[in-house]
């Protein structure tokens, strides 16, 4: 009596697209870990996806602020062209900002000091003869 044997060749490959594997297995790789995951970032929590914050207060504030920032450089550039609603010379504090405005032969000199980081920027708006 003989026994007969079968067999095939044995081909490796991989699932994962980062070894080789096929691209098409990335987003169900992807979202089985997600949903494996059971921690979170504690930097993250109580911010969108996207890095704002979901506390409708700190929105309301970074809106306001914004709007009055707008509203100053609609200003500075209504004076320096020559429209009605110019700015005055002088120091502004708006939120987290420290605008001081000085008008020289040059332009107008614009220095932002963020209060939270002490950073500084300095923007000079030449004037048109």
């Amino acid at each position: 009596m003989t026994n007969q044997a079968i067999g095939q060749q044995l081909v490796h490959q991989f699932k994962n697209p980062f070894f080789g594997g096929n691209t098409f297995n990335y987003q169900v790789m992807l979202s089985s870990a997600q949903a494996q995951d059971l921690y979170s970032d504690p930097t993250t929590e109580g911010f969108d996806v996207f890095g704002r914050s979901l506390n409708p207060l700190d929105d309301f504030v970074s809106n306001l602020n914004r709007q009055i920032l707008n509203q100053l450089s609609r200003a500075l550039v209504g004076d320096v062209f020559g429209r009605e609603g110019g700015l005055e010379d002088g120091v502004y504090e708006i939120g987290d900002y420290q605008i001081e405005v000085t008008t020289s032969g040059a332009g107008v000199n614009i220095s932002i000091f963020d209060l939270s980081t002490g950073s500084e920027t300095l923007v000079t708006i030449p004037t048109i003869d």
